[in-house]
């Protein structure tokens, strides 16, 4: 089993852990009912995109 030769510190550590932070998911607002959606993709509300009706909601 390999085993590191040196000890990785705090600094090297907290640089490589310096990129695993989350972002907030964009979002924009459906042109038809105004409601949040995730952009490129058919509004789950209302069913539409690029103003047309792609699927059937109640």
């Amino acid at each position: 089993m390999a085993v590191p030769k040196r000890k990785t510190g705090r600094a090297k550590t907290n640089s490589r852990r310096s990129s695993h932070s989350l972002e907030a998911t964009a979002s924009s607002l459906c042109s038809q009912c105004h409601e949040p959606k995730v952009p490129h993709r058919v509004c789950p509300t209302c069913g539409f995109y690029n103003g047309k009706e792609i699927i059937e909601t109640n």
